[in-house]
């Protein structure tokens, strides 16, 4: 019986209007209003801030520039206080007031400059300032976000108990995360639903299964029996074999449709040594001949399920094979950081178009669904679920001369 699973904790409070009403609130704090305000709000006081700089810039420059003049008046007679103010010792009106304005303009030029030097730095002060300033706003108006897509990447991962429970203000952010958390809690269900109808047909469907072999087996003991029912016991027992392999498949091939959580070292090579052994008196009597190198190569996964993908496809490579002189040839070895199971046999011919028909389940080439005596038409299907289980892939394509080429590629 499977086991109940844990409460979660107290969701948050779900909000108070239906997401599905196009009529919302006018005063829902929405992600719209707060970023409008958080920028607008920003550019205001950065342009106060701005301003009362350079009016306190101008303030210290005009009164330094108007409590220091560049001449001075001693007993009737203008005398420069710098340098650069030149003044005629003698001349007439017009060119003293001449000689004046000109340093007073000189003065008023470097007040200038000197206002846009220290207005240049207040800028960039202040640019520093806003750009870390919206930095930290941004990041944290959008640590909803990162929160939403780590618990998707947990979810990924098989973890469907994982939830949001996000809370904060009733906005566009909270609607997702709630929506994701429904989404989640539907999944799960569906999920939890799938695995006890798999546990439950594992057992109702062997259970007859096996009591019919039993019997089958029991009576074709007999000598005493009659010819006749004997073949026809062979005919059932051979029947109720491929139904138990039909079921198996069915079973394996729903169990591997889901990422695989436990995860251990597993050396491919050893995989297709096992796969190898398995098939090597089929493919003795049928008078194929497997070779091929199979470098180590170790990759993170389950090694049942990928002993099952080598020995699928060992298995349909030789069955499907020419009648005379026909070969397999099993490599494995890495790749481009990736560990590559490649399975090659001589064989019929096979058009280019019907690769993609292979993978589907109860899909021969050339074959009826029923009918068959070398599978259940489920192998390749089991192999491609089993390998995207395990975040690789399977590929196929045909050989010159007849036959496939079988390539899995499965990361390390």
């Amino acid at each position: 019986m499977a086991a109940t699973p844990a409460p979660h904790p107290q969701a948050p409070p779900k909000p108070t209007w239906d997401p599905r009403d196009p009529v919302r609130p006018l005063l829902r704090p929405t992600i719209r209003i707060r970023l409008t305000l958080l920028y607008g709000g920003m550019f205001l006081i950065a342009g106060i801030l701005l301003l009362s700089i350079i009016y306190v810039f101008t303030a210290q420059a005009v009164t330094h520039n108007l409590t220091e003049l560049p001449f001075k008046v001693v007993t009737g007679k203008v005398q420069p206080t710098t340098s650069w103010c030149e003044l005629p010792v003698q001349g007439t009106g017009e060119q003293l007031n001449a000689a004046v304005s000109a340093c007073l303009k000189y003065q008023q030029d470097k007040a200038l400059d000197d206002l846009l030097r220290r207005s240049l730095f207040a800028l960039l002060g202040l640019s520093v300032i806003a750009f870390a300033f919206g930095y930290a706003m941004a990041g944290r108006v959008l640590s909803p976000l990162g929160r939403i897509t780590r618990t998707a990447r947990q979810v990924a991962g098989s973890d469907l108990a994982r939830r949001i429970e996000l809370d904060g203000p009733d906005d566009e952010l909270k609607e997702l995360a709630d929506t994701f958390d429904e989404m989640l809690d539907r999944l799960e269900r569906a999920f939890t639903a799938q695995r006890r109808f798999v546990a439950n047909a594992s057992h109702e469907l062997r259970t007859p299964l096996a009591i019919n072999r039993t019997l089958l087996e029991v009576h074709l003991s007999d000598p005493g029996a009659p010819v006749e029912l004997q073949q026809l016991g062979k005919t059932l027992l051979a029947t109720n074999e491929r139904s138990e392999q039909l079921v198996e498949g069915l079973l394996l091939l729903a169990r591997s449709d889901n990422q695989i959580v436990e995860r251990k070292p597993v050396d491919l090579a050893e995989v297709a040594e096992r796969a190898v052994d398995q098939v090597y008196a089929e493919a003795e009597a049928k008078g194929v001949e497997i070779r091929g190198e199979r470098a180590p190569v170790v990759v993170q996964g389950n090694g049942v399920l990928l002993e099952r993908i080598a020995l699928n496809l060992l298995q349909n490579a030789v069955r499907y094979n020419v009648p005379q002189d026909g070969w397999v040839e099993v490599t494995t070895e890495a790749e481009h950081g990736q560990a590559v199971l490649v399975v090659s046999n001589t064989g019929p011919v096979v058009p280019a178009y019907e690769i993609d028909n292979l993978f589907e389940p109860f899909r021969r080439l050339r074959q009826e669904r029923t009918g068959s005596d070398k599978g259940v038409g489920l192998g390749l299907s089991i192999a491609r679920s089993v390998a995207r289980a395990h975040g690789g892939r399977i590929s196929a394509e045909p050989r010159e001369g007849g036959g496939l080429v079988m390539r899995v590629t499965l990361p390390i």
